[in-house]
């Protein structure tokens, strides 16, 4: 049998066709739109993910068997807002989660409300990115589409609501909206009140490897797949992209390096760090997770080559960062291109660099790109460490995983052991996994990634080299906190 995982990323929807065994038979990618209709915004509209789920998915099957398709789950950008109207209809367009209009809401909830309550509501303060306060700018700024609300959705659950009919949700994305209490897996009444919700507008709750339906005669039309097809509810991104990964059980770590990055570390345990910089979700695989969320990870790269290098041949440009440049750079980058969020939550924050003399050369900055990720990387690693976890290494997946010199920089930079893996799908073998485990090819998601996920390389520390950026870190930690008083002026 088949199964096809769903990436819906923020610039395209990667999709990915699984044999039973785990092979990876067919992916294929498709763009859409992303709008920023002001400075800070960020949106896109929720039917362009279904036009390029649909077209993408006959494109997949094309050539194989679709009739042995048996499931379908997803891997999906979290914490965007998706707002129905009683006939199903999206009222406007999704509110996505590297949107930095609500630091009026924000403030409200972590101040008025106050953060002690909001953790106790649901394990997690408010951030810019969150879903919940988006829903109070809707209420506060556009009252005629927040009164048509009838159903509050997140991006991936779109798509499943479009192949099933039913509006569903997974706890691990439900844990980044601010409205679900993570430790009791259910959606919070205190929020609810506090964010004018019933919850008859929120989705029903299912574990990500649960089925929530199958195929509509309609859908099943539409992808040219059978009504037979299962959907299993997934998870967010992240969770998706740890369970590609096998970061799944207790004590695994995953570095995710994509449009935004991430520091995943999967627990048995349900726990908090007690001032809320590192989000505290529940898993993928039943159980909890630690994140550390930064905003731009790949994008800084990727802005920094096209924008204002202006090439595409990225790994021209790293050539002539050789190995004896690595932890000598005195250029240093803060890369803030959105704002950030772990740990400093400051949608204001903005990228620079800091340290070029007149022999600084292009390859220079080019490093301090990589550098700065990595160190804000470190930033997050770092407060796991002082909630006593011990992390010896890291599964590495995106598209800036594919860089040898970024996973050496990462590696040395954290100290820690990087292991390179067969396939870097991350979400979207994630998610074809979860529909795996969903239609019983595998007991439970411990078995599926056990079986699957194969460790191909590890990329170890240098104890000379991570002594050097053990320094060079120390320098990077003083520069948010000299220039944090900055941004409130630029933005004025």
């Amino acid at each position: 049998m088949y199964y096809i995982g769903v990436d819906l990323g923020t610039s395209a929807v990667k999709l990915l066709l699984m044999e039973g065994n785990g092979k990876i038979c067919n992916i294929v990618s498709n763009e859409y739109p992303l709008s920023f209709p002001q400075p800070g915004w960020s949106e896109q509209k929720p039917e362009d993910w279904w036009d390029a789920v649909v077209d993408g998915i006959k494109k997949l099957v094309d050539g194989f068997d679709a009739s042995e398709v048996a499931g379908i789950s997803f891997g999906g950008q979290m914490h965007g807002l998706v707002i129905l109207d009683e006939n199903d209809n999206v009222i406007r367009p999704a509110i996505l989660w590297n949107d930095g209009r609500t630091t009026k809401q924000v403030d409200y909830l972590n101040n008025e409300i106050g953060k002690e309550k909001l953790s106790e509501y649901t394990a997690n303060i408010a951030f810019a990115g969150f879903t919940a306060p988006k829903i109070l700018w809707v209420k506060e700024n556009e009252p005629e589409n927040f009164a048509k609300i009838a159903k509050i959705m997140l991006p991936k659950d779109y798509i499943a609501y479009k192949m099933t009919g039913v509006h569903s949700c997974d706890y691990s994305d439900a844990s980044g909206m601010l409205l679900l209490d993570v430790k009791n897996k259910c959606w919070s009444k205190e929020m609810m009140e506090i964010c004018d919700v019933k919850e008859e507008q929120l989705p029903k709750l299912f574990e990500s490897y649960e089925v929530t339906g199958s195929l509509t005669k309609e859908a099943a039309a539409a992808l040219g797949l059978t009504t037979n097809c299962k959907i299993a509810a997934g998870a967010g991104d992240n969770a998706a992209a740890a369970v590609g990964t096998g970061t799944v059980g207790d004590g695994g770590c995953n570095i995710s390096l994509g449009t935004s990055g991430t520091i995943f570390i999967s627990s048995k345990e349900f726990g908090v760090d007690r001032f809320n910089a590192l989000h505290s979700f529940d898993h993928a695989d039943g159980n909890f997770h630690l994140m550390g969320c930064m905003l731009s990870a790949a994008s800084c790269n990727k802005w920094w080559m096209d924008e204002i290098i202006g090439t595409k041949d990225y790994g021209k440009e790293q050539e002539p960062i050789t190995d004896d440049k690595l932890g000598e750079n005195n250029v240093y980058y803060l890369p803030y291109l959105m704002g950030e969020r772990s740990p400093h939550n400051n949608p204001d924050a903005r990228a620079l660099f800091i340290g070029m003399s007149m022999d600084t050369t292009r390859a220079d900055m080019t490093q301090a790109v990589l550098e700065g990720v990595a160190f804000a990387m470190r930033d997050c690693y770092e407060i796991a460490k002082d909630l006593g976890i011990n992390i010896t290494e890291t599964k590495i997946c995106g598209g800036g995983a594919k860089s040898p010199l970024w996973r050496k920089i990462m590696a040395n930079v954290l100290n820690i052991n990087v292991n390179i893996i067969e396939s870097e799908e991350g979400p979207g073998l994630g998610g074809a996994m979860l529909a795996a485990v969903a239609c019983g090819e595998y007991a439970s998601v411990q078995e599926a990634a056990d079986k699957i996920v194969k460790v191909i390389g590890t990329e170890k520390p240098d104890p000379a080299l991570a002594a050097k950026y053990d320094k060079k870190y120390a320098k990077f930690k003083e520069i948010y906190p000299t220039v944090k008083g900055l941004y409130d002026t630029l933005k004025a």
